[in-house]
């Protein structure tokens, strides 16, 4: 089986750290990208060098789903360890395994502590739980990859526990703009639903809170969906079992062809079934087909289960951004919940790691009134942000003169030079969070940055990357910077060290004022045939 170009780097990738001496490190695809085939070929390259694999999971599909992948891309068997099964005297070299089975202590105990040279863990989300914490420790020398599609920053800083590395990430973005997954366009619905009485657990909203604060609102919903989901075959998401019964005769009412599906439902396979087979065009469920199921076909998702956690978000919507013959885009319909205390998750969460940026895009989305294409609507958020930066920048600049600093603050030489990745960056694992040493201080003081303004050891780490890079390419210094843009000289961050000197020298020898014909507003570097700028 060939692996798309993506997938061949993250395999690349992993091995890569692995051998660089990072024992668990941590791939993310977005859902719809081929995580299992992924892992399934770095399984079968471990199997080449001796290695016994483990694959983890948490639910019984999700073996399934890894042992039939791994089957058919590699022609590898699996033992399996679940319940009443075991892998011990098997020869097949790969287990599929069940974290509640392996993470009892009389079951673990079984094994030699060496007994898996490697273990890939599905869904690696889960895997701060103490379930997965005490397999892990227990086969303490095995090399770990997680395989994720969905962590957002606050897990990353908690995965940072578990993982050394990131070895690869793959994009949402780049896999719709590189044609693996459908456009996705948002919706707003302006439907405030108030959410200010619904309770807390486990760090989100409590479902048992949330099914009682939508019941009201359900044939409200149901009105606004006949509006754009009558041709489309939606996929609705709803915190309980009995709301998502509910809400699947509400629809029938309304004219749609409804079906309902849960833990329970005797005849789920042939529901999902009959939904595939367009027997019905909507699908309701209570966070049952967050994970383990695939239907290209679908083209519209309705998210009724608020929640202020990314991946389970991610998830929920993943479920529509495979690509189909005829569909064009996944239609994303998002609803104005009202509450006072937590920030939730938006279309903007699925795209934006910048929670400025995210903020702009939900509000642009929120005012269109229409369907917003979400590559375009990031690109216009983006803008927006960095003329509100560009705004702000100038009256932070201002008082800088008044205060006459010598040294250059950080967001005007990062604004200067036009880096998104510095303005935007997010510190994910434990070292880059930690405040910025004394040592990284006195180089960015050095190099005349003011570092008092460099909030985490990540950033400083950054910067001084950054400003190394830039020394050897000849481009000009921070303090350059400072004072050219100080007398009105427009993004000087990205001239050339000798252009820079050049004008400073002309300014020095004209008294430090600007010489005659230059206007600093207008002025662009301009680099003759041989190479100097002017």
């Amino acid at each position: 089986m060939d692996l798309r170009p993506y997938q061949e780097e993250a395999r690349t990738a992993v091995k890569t750290e692995w051998e660089n001496g990072h024992q668990r490190t941590l791939l993310v695809l977005p859902t719809g990208c081929g995580k299992t085939i992924v892992f399934a070929k770095i399984t079968e390259d471990c199997v080449r060098e001796g290695d016994k694999v483990l694959i983890l999971a948490h639910r019984g599909e999700l073996l399934e789903q890894a042992s039939d992948k791994i089957l058919k891309a590699t022609g590898l068997r699996c033992s399996v360890e679940k319940a009443d099964q075991s892998c011990l005297n098997s020869w097949y070299r790969v287990t599929v395994g069940s974290v509640q089975t392996l993470m009892r202590e009389k079951r673990l105990s079984q094994f030699p502590e060496d007994y898996f040279d490697t273990i890939i863990i599905d869904e690696a989300h889960h895997v701060i739980s103490d379930s997965y914490r005490r397999i892990l420790d227990y086969f303490h020398d095995a090399a770990v990859l997680g395989v994720t599609a969905t962590p957002d920053r606050g897990d990353m800083k908690n995965l940072g526990q578990v993982f050394d590395s990131l070895a690869y990430e793959y994009t949402l973005p780049q896999a719709i703009k590189e044609g693996y997954l459908s456009p996705i366009k948002a919706q707003t619905i302006p439907l405030q639903v108030d959410l200010t009485q619904v309770g807390m657990s486990a760090g989100d909203f409590s479902a048992g809170d949330l099914g009682t604060a939508l019941d009201p609102y359900l044939d409200q919903i149901a009105r606004e969906m006949e509006s754009y989901c009558k041709n489309r075959k939606t996929v609705v998401f709803l915190p309980l079992v009995k709301t998502s019964q509910k809400f699947r005769d509400v629809l029938n009412e309304h004219g749609f062809c409804a079906a309902e599906v849960n833990g329970n439902s005797q005849d789920r396979a042939e529901i999902l079934q009959d939904f595939d087979n367009d027997k019905y065009n909507v699908l309701c469920n209570s966070m049952l087909l967050t994970e383990g199921w695939d239907c290209p076909s679908v083209d519209c998702v309705v998210v009724l289960r608020p929640t202020k956690v990314r991946s389970l978000y991610s998830q929920m919507v993943g479920r529509g951004t495979r690509l189909h013959p005829g569909k064009d885009h996944l239609l994303l319909l998002d609803f104005l919940w009202h509450t006072e205390r937590h920030e939730l998750c938006h279309p903007a969460s699925l795209i934006c790691e910048n929670e400025e940026v995210a903020r702009k895009m939900t509000e642009n989305i929120e005012n269109a009134g229409a369907p917003v294409d979400l590559e375009e609507a990031v690109q216009q958020a983006s803008e927006d942000i960095v003329a509100e930066r560009e705004e702000a920048l100038a009256k932070q600049l201002a008082e800088m003169r008044k205060r006459k600093k010598k040294l250059v603050d950080p967001l005007q030489f990062e604004m200067s030079i036009q880096a998104e990745d510095l303005s935007s960056y997010v510190p994910s694992f434990g070292w880059e969070i930690e405040p910025a040493t004394d040592k990284q201080k006195q180089r960015l003081e050095k190099y005349g940055i003011f570092p008092d303004e460099v909030d985490s050891a990540g950033k400083a780490q950054k910067l001084l990357d950054r400003l190394d890079k830039r020394r050897q390419m000849g481009l000009t210094t921070a303090k350059q910077i400072r004072f050219l843009e100080s007398r009105g000289f427009q993004h000087v961050g990205t001239w050339q060290f000798d252009t820079a000197k050049a004008m400073i020298d002309r300014i020095a020898g004209n008294g430090w004022r600007i010489p005659r014909g230059v206007n600093p507003k207008e002025y662009k570097e301009v680099i003759t045939h041989d190479g100097a700028g002017t």
